[in-house]
């Protein structure tokens, strides 16, 4: 018979809730609505199905960076977070020069029509100075439209987000192109106070880039941009929940606050995650990681993250107390939303890619599918 599997016994998580000793059937690629004939049965009794990960926001892995890798330097890095359980991922750009970064976007947009990745996102080099974060002050530009412009046509309808620092000059005219050409307007990496927040927010931007880091911090006279983003309903905020880049309040406040529904879990995951400590490129800036701990070596900056997003998860359910299926919306439902691909994953329905992950009771991964093939095999009992 074709290859049909039926994933049984696990807690499964649903857009509608939690089955307990649920069933998932994955007929080829997809996810089925019926068993065929001969269907292989794994038992996964105690296990947890959710689906695959979807990260919006990442810079790299396995030693590669997305941002000046080769073509298989970029597939070894989506590989590596595929063993995490992301199973569709952006490619994130740092700031660069405006030639080189329509060069590196016309590159990646042929892995983005391959299905390699799910489009590109541009963090800079459109941001404030005074929030740069690891990004190099000498090749920062204000958001002047014809460049952004610029940069979403080099990658042939594959932009799916640019970054911007709203308040600078051309912010706001820059916000209502991308929102014309179906692209992300997130402002971060910035320097707003809150009325200009609401001013881009009402120009079009629905995404905040990792909410709290790169931005003014909450005040009570002058709240800045992280009042108004997370009180406004069209905002989705970003969150980095590795334990460095945010306090579990912080976190907590902004799921209280937002609801799931409005929150992405991301990592702005640079070339460390999933390889280890030592010294790396962040486009042209020099990085060490200690202790799974990026930062600049000039100047100390928080320079993205060594983040998986199975280790995001584990610990949103297991330190944060976040409920599982408050979880999976933020870290597979939402982002795929928002990219426009909710059709295809995101959660486990029929008609959807059978793109799955499998943890066990404490939430470490155990198995990881894509398209119906095991990436990472759970080595589960089968019984027919």
């Amino acid at each position: 018979m074709a290859d049909h599997k039926v994933l049984a016994g696990a807690h499964v998580v649903l857009p509608t809730g939690i089955v307990e000793n649920g069933r998932v059937i994955v007929d080829g690629e997809r996810i089925a609505g019926s068993t065929g004939e001969g269907a292989e049965t794994l038992d996964l009794t105690g296990h947890w199905l959710v689906p695959g990960f979807v990260d919006m926001h990442n810079h790299g892995g396995g030693g590669a960076s997305f941002t000046s890798g080769t073509v298989d330097e970029v597939l070894k890095g989506v590989h590596t977070h595929r063993l995490h359980g992301t199973t569709t991922v952006v490619a994130s750009f740092v700031t660069g020069e405006m030639d080189f970064l329509t060069q590196r976007a016309g590159l990646l947009s042929e892995l983005a029509e391959q299905g390699e990745i799910a489009g590109i996102h541009f963090e800079g080099p459109f941001i404030s100075p005074c929030r740069k974060g690891a990004h190099d002050e000498t090749l920062l530009r204000d958001p002047d439209p014809a460049d952004v412009r610029k940069l979403i046509d080099a990658a042939r309808g594959r932009a799916k987000m640019v970054t911007l620092a709203t308040e600078l000059p051309g912010g706001l005219d820059s916000v209502r192109l991308l929102a014309e050409h179906g692209v992300i307007a997130a402002i971060g990496h910035t320097d707003a106070s809150y009325e200009q927040t609401v001013e881009a927010i009402d120009a079009g931007a629905t995404v905040a880039t990792h909410l709290y880091n790169a931005m003014p911090a909450l005040g009570h006279r002058a709240p800045g941009p992280i009042a108004a983003l997370l009180e406004d309903e069209r905002i989705t905020v970003e969150l980095i929940n590795d334990g460095t880049h945010l306090h579990p309040a912080a976190l907590e406040l902004a799921f209280h606050h937002a609801g799931a529904e409005r929150v992405a879990l991301i990592t702005d995951a640079m070339d460390a995650a999933g390889f280890g400590d030592g010294r790396y490129m962040l486009g042209p800036l020099e990085v060490e990681v200690k202790d799974s701990v990026a930062r600049l070596v000039e100047g100390g900056s928080i320079a993205g993250s060594t983040l998986t997003l199975d280790r995001a998860f584990k610990r949103s359910v297991t330190i944060d107390g976040i409920p599982v299926e408050s979880a999976v919306q933020a870290i597979s439902a939402n982002p795929a939303r928002l990219l426009g691909v909710y059709d295809r994953v995101g959660s486990l329905e029929p008609g959807k890619d059978a793109d799955i992950v499998v943890l066990d009771a404490e939430f470490n991964l155990k198995g990881v599918m894509r398209k119906g093939e095991w990436i990472v095999d759970p080595k589960v009992r089968t019984r027919s």
